[in-house]
């Protein structure tokens, strides 16, 4: 396992849930580094963008209402193993399916409305990534790394 940098996005409903520090702690306990986060209410169009891959899916105009219904925290985790990691933490994409313990499975119900998105792979991260933030609002801790415990 490397090293590598996950994009994870708390969904409209977890940020009107009040999840969101709940959601940030699971992430720290576990010993991943924050490297971005921001809030922000994503338009259409971005969120067009970020769902590419689904556009042919029934479900691709509900999502994309769903997501620009509110503001979602878009964060960046970095540590190793993060992609994996992050997407067992977050449990599987119908809560129905998530074991006590995983985000999902801890917090939600509904398959539409479940709270929290993760990159489903080292590539796919890179490109969440570059799509929600600029290099300049990624933090590097390549300089005080022999600090750190993890």
């Amino acid at each position: 396992m490397s090293t590598e940098r996950t994009f994870i996005a708390i969904k409209p409903d977890g940020v009107q849930r009040g999840l969101i520090g709940e959601i940030i702690k699971r992430f720290e306990q576990k010993g991943f580094k924050l490297v971005a986060m921001k809030l922000i209410h994503a338009s259409a169009d971005h969120l067009r963008q970020h769902y590419a891959d689904l556009k042919e899916k029934p479900f691709f105009s509900g999502l994309i209402k769903y997501m620009s219904s509110g503001p979602v925290v878009a964060m960046v985790w970095e540590g190793l193993g993060a992609v994996k990691t992050g997407r067992v933490m977050l449990g599987e994409t119908n809560p129905a399916d998530s074991k006590p313990g995983t985000i999902r499975g801890d917090y939600c119900i509904q398959i539409d409305r479940n709270i929290i998105h993760g990159s489903d792979s080292v590539d796919s991260a890179k490109e969440e990534i570059s799509l929600w933030f600029t290099p300049e609002e990624l933090v590097s801790y390549t300089s005080c790394a022999e600090s750190w415990i993890y």
